[in-house]
């Protein structure tokens, strides 16, 4: 059988070659909510993966975000996200990445997270380690919010929700040295994991958006959790990711917001 690793790092370099290559095209676009789009090469990209991943592990199951569910009745699941980033993508803006995660028995042990236009391969396994490009990656030391950059995102509900993220990135903005917003979860736990940004917190976002990503912070030596702090799964609908230096100054402004 082949090596779980080498699998995935060859769909996501499959599909996000595909991505990259077609970014500045004319795009198929559809609409999944007023402002939640997908576009043709979230499904191109899903059925790439889906392919290479079914080829090398036949009895495997597969959950994907656009159309692929499949259950095999197998402790293996593979998690994927063809394109983390579809708004930024459909206007050319060029920040989007592939997830693909593995889980065994209800727990994920395997995240490949690839940047195709920055040609970045995050990669993770469960007590092996994360890695950038085969280098060995840990989080930051920043010890205070205060100096630390953190990232987030807003849910496409935000119109309508009172649910929003407005109040936690208002009290998160003022208390930290800023905030970015990039569209790409999966990339923002990268960072993370990478050092680059110290925090990073959402909600409302779904399995396959953080699967890879979660799994990448913990072994770069970061924290992951709700927003409480006590507990993370990837079923949870908030997380909250950190270098764990800062994290339990996040989770106290969270909880006052």
């Amino acid at each position: 059988m082949k090596d779980f690793m080498t699998v995935a790092k060859e769909a996501a370099l499959k599909a996000g070659e595909i991505l990259r290559d077609n970014i500045n095209g004319a795009r198929e676009i559809s609409y999944k909510g007023k402002i939640n789009l997908v576009t043709e090469m979230d499904r191109l990209s899903e059925r790439t993966i889906v392919a290479v991943l079914h080829a090398a592990f036949p009895g495997h199951g597969i959950v994907a975000e656009e159309e692929t569910d499949i259950d095999k009745g197998s402790e293996f699941r593979w998690i994927i996200d063809p394109l983390d980033g579809t708004t930024n993508y459909a206007h050319g803006y060029p920040n989007f990445s592939v997830s693909i995660a593995l889980e065994k028995s209800g727990e994920v042990i395997l995240g490949v997270v690839y940047d195709a236009m920055r040609n970045e391969v995050f990669t993770g396994e469960k007590g092996r380690g994360a890695y950038l490009n085969g280098k060995g990656i840990t989080v930051s030391k920043a010890e205070t919010l205060i100096r630390s950059l953190l990232a987030t995102g807003f849910p496409y509900d935000r119109m309508t929700s009172e649910k929003n993220n407005l109040n936690y990135f208002s009290a998160l903005l003022m208390a930290s040295q800023e905030v970015r917003r990039s569209g790409s979860a999966a990339l923002d736990l990268c960072s993370v994991a990478a050092g680059r940004l110290d925090g990073y917190w959402e909600l409302k976002l779904n399995p396959w958006d953080v699967a890879a990503g979660s799994l990448i912070v913990r072994e770069a030596g970061g924290t992951v959790t709700d927003f409480s702090g006590t507990r993370f799964s990837i079923s949870d609908r908030e997380i909250l990711a950190s270098n764990g230096r800062i994290h339990h100054q996040m989770v106290e402004i969270l909880q006052k917001a």
